[in-house]
């Protein structure tokens, strides 16, 4: 009889302890990261589709400039994004993003593929510079 009152207390305090729905808030480290990951998707978006406006929103002025005085001509591209890594380092983000392109000009195609890191600073996050192999400067 104790063996089932006490099965039964356990059994009681499993359902009641795993019936609680209850949702945890995002860590800011987590909130950041997302934030970062979103910007990058911007800036991706933005330049396939050679939204300025949209690639100003996303950038800061030294930002900008390197993305836009580093772009090459071409009529099609197909860019990929993939986040590898979030480090955070104060007062800015570095987002290690491995990307894929593959760029159209004329009868030509080129395909790279690197290792970039955005340095993101400011709030809201804006890229500030893109360190290692920028995809933005393709085709060469």
């Amino acid at each position: 009889m104790k063996k089932l009152l006490a099965l039964g207390l356990i059994l009681l305090v499993f359902v009641i302890a795993c019936g609680k729905k209850e949702v945890k808030k995002a860590s800011p480290d987590s909130a950041l990261s997302t934030e970062a990951f979103a910007v990058a998707e911007n800036l991706r978006q933005a330049y396939i589709k050679n939204d300025r406006d949209l690639l100003e929103r996303n950038t800061s002025k030294l930002g900008y400039i390197g993305i836009v005085g580093a772009r090459k001509s071409f009529d099609s591209v197909e860019l990929t994004f993939t986040p590898a890594l979030v480090e955070l380092y104060g007062d800015s983000v570095h987002l290690y993003i491995s990307w894929n392109g593959v760029w159209k000009r004329g009868e030509e195609t080129f395909e790279d593929r690197g290792l970039a890191v955005f340095v993101l600073k400011e709030k809201p996050m804006k890229l500030d510079e893109i360190l290692r192999a920028n995809p933005f400067n393709k085709p060469e």
